[in-house]
């Protein structure tokens, strides 16, 4: 039998995580696959194509068919802006953080993204992950890849992706970023 969903996107996740040090690892030829790893899945992302380092990232925590889709959406994105922590923060946190250094092109991003279309959410995502990775900002996977699941499935309009949206909003305009704390994975 295989563990729940909950325990598999965490594993999937700190996977990433795991990725990353690698290529921090001093070890020559761990650091050589692990770059080129994360490379493969920035590619896919652009591409919409998944390369198959991603394939073998995602297939090996097992993901429910009607999640496959995100899951390979995050591994990218994670390859966009990957970091060595396991970041507590939500994605309207990170957004409030880009904000207090951007000012009002970051809020009109972020209301962008709370008002996109289940179609266009995807490549919204890879532009305000690409703004975080260039100020350096983490960004929570975990939370995010559980927001996506229910913002990207079938239920895509249904009131638990109103929450989705609502607590993103309340984290951008409430929560101070510097409260924000972070876990090692190591």
């Amino acid at each position: 039998m295989s563990a729940p969903y909950s325990e598999r996107r965490y594993a999937f996740i700190k996977g990433l995580h795991v990725l990353h040090a690698a290529a921090d690892s001093g070890n020559a030829a761990r650091q050589a696959a692990s770059r080129q790893t994360l490379a493969g899945l920035r590619r896919g992302l652009a591409t919409g194509q998944p390369q198959l380092g991603a394939h073998e990232i995602v297939f090996r925590h097992d993901p429910p068919d009607s999640e496959l889709e995100v899951w390979l959406l995050i591994a990218g994105l994670f390859a966009t802006n990957p970091h060595r922590t396991l970041a507590k923060r939500s994605l309207g946190t990170s957004m409030r953080t880009l904000q207090e250094l951007r000012g009002d092109a970051a809020t009109r991003r972020f209301d962008q993204l709370l008002q996109i279309d289940r179609a266009a959410l995807p490549h919204h995502l890879r532009q305000v992950i690409r703004l975080l990775a260039s100020d350096n900002i983490p960004i929570n996977y975990a939370g995010l890849l559980d927001d996506l699941v229910v913002l990207l499935g079938d239920n895509h309009q249904d009131k638990a992706a109103h929450r989705v949206r609502l607590r993103w909003a309340r984290d951008f305009h409430t929560a101070p970023a510097t409260t924000a704390t972070t876990a090692t994975t190591d």
